[in-house]
């Protein structure tokens, strides 16, 4: 499952859905909108992304971290729109027989989508709005 939507998800329903005999480790990654970002307090977050190019871009991931690590499915989700504090905005989850695999390939999926997806972000605090600028300024998210 890859998936960018406008849409909240349920964890319950992605995490049942890669579940399968041969799994024995299910490591998740939930990123949220977080209240306060480089001492400012953050009221809500909009999220802009290519979208053609973003599907493209989760299936190479994807099809990397099957070849780099042992597991068995790989689900993500990531939204886009407006979203206030505590909205959930990505998952990230993975099942492979065992947990080491699942944790380091889950780690890895992440770091890929920091650097490489066409999705930006746009912060907007009381005072001031602006665009987040790649990875290097979102190392905390």
């Amino acid at each position: 499952m890859l998936e960018i939507t406008r849409d909240d998800f349920s964890i319950d329903e992605i995490v049942q859905k890669i579940k399968t005999e041969d799994i024995g480790a299910i490591v998740s990654f939930i990123g949220i909108v977080r209240g306060k970002s480089n001492g400012k307090n953050v009221n809500k977050l909009e999220f802009e992304a290519y979208k053609k190019m973003a599907i493209l871009q989760l299936k190479n991931i994807r099809a990397e971290t099957f070849r780099k690590f042992n597991v068995n499915q790989i689900a993500i989700v990531h939204r886009i729109g407006s979203l206030k504090v505590s909205d959930n905005i990505l998952l990230i989850v993975v099942g492979a027989t065992h947990r080491d695999e699942a944790f380091k390939a889950c780690r890895h999926v992440l770091e890929q989508l920091k650097k490489t997806l066409p999705i930006w972000k746009k912060e907007f605090t009381p005072e001031e709005s602006y665009w987040i600028e790649g990875e290097t300024h979102g190392k905390d998210a």
